[in-house]
């Protein structure tokens, strides 16, 4: 099978499969341009209310196809800061669900994600330094937000991989579940995601992201939504809420 990035949605959740087996799903040139128009139909789909990004089989993905390197890796280095930056400008929830290795630019995918799920015997590491490679600034500022500079220093430094205890112990993942049980607790997490307000998701995405200049408009969709109304009378209801709110295809 040819490498490729595989995209499908059901349940009000896309997923999207990084297909690559022969090389523990290494990501070549080809599959980094696939990945931001994916991730702006998934945007655009007002079917989809969450994104779950994961590795075909036992590997989440082993970072960049090392033999697309050898013509221009300033040129791989931009498609992969491109794949990575439309991945964190999703608009609605993503979470990678991460078995295996996950290296390299696999960690830069699994970074700009929301939240990471990983499962017991899971293996990261950031690895420019093993290869020379000057790690976009970009990268390394989402690094250092996820896990503080000490912790993306010594990743950055060494190139050494570490376990899921000290990923979860330096917030690089969310959770840990043990074997086996990956598939079936990210399937259970995206259910809560897709029955919660977009509008509350949207907006608290954005902050914490660091946006500061748009209080007065997230104030005005949550006036304009009716989903506070909405929230409340489920609540005392005692019914599920049925929010209306959605991302808008555009702007």
């Amino acid at each position: 099978m040819e490498p490729q990035v595989q995209y499908s949605v059901a349940d009000s959740v896309a997923t999207v499969v990084i297909r690559h087996p022969r090389k523990r799903n290494a990501m070549t040139a080809a599959m980094w341009r696939a990945l931001p128009p994916l991730l702006a139909q998934a945007a655009g789909d007002p079917a989809v209310r969450a994104l779950v990004l994961t590795g075909e089989g036992g590997t989440f993905c082993a970072g960049a196809d090392i033999s697309t390197l050898r013509g221009s890796p300033e040129e791989a280095q931009g498609l992969a800061v491109r794949a990575e930056e439309a991945l964190a400008a999703f608009p609605k929830p993503t979470v990678a669900a991460i078995r295996g290795h996950c290296v390299g630019g696999g960690a830069q995918l699994a970074a700009a994600c929301d939240l990471r799920f990983a499962e017991k015997g899971a293996l990261f590491g950031v690895t420019p330094a093993k290869l020379g490679i000057v790690y976009p600034a970009s990268s390394t500022r989402r690094l250092v937000s996820l896990v503080g500079p000490a912790t993306a220093k010594y990743l950055l430094f060494s190139g050494e991989l570490i376990d899921t205890t000290r990923a979860l112990r330096t917030g690089l993942v969310d959770e840990v579940l043990p074997k086996g049980e990956l598939g079936k607790r990210v399937a259970e997490f995206t259910r809560i995601l897709v029955s919660r307000s977009q509008l509350t998701q949207a907006a608290a995405k954005e902050f914490a992201d660091g946006r500061t200049d748009r209080d007065a408009h997230w104030a005005g969709q949550a006036r304009a939504s009716g989903d506070t109304a909405e929230g409340v009378a489920a609540f005392l209801e005692r019914r599920q809420p049925r929010f209306g709110w959605s991302v808008p295809t555009s702007g």
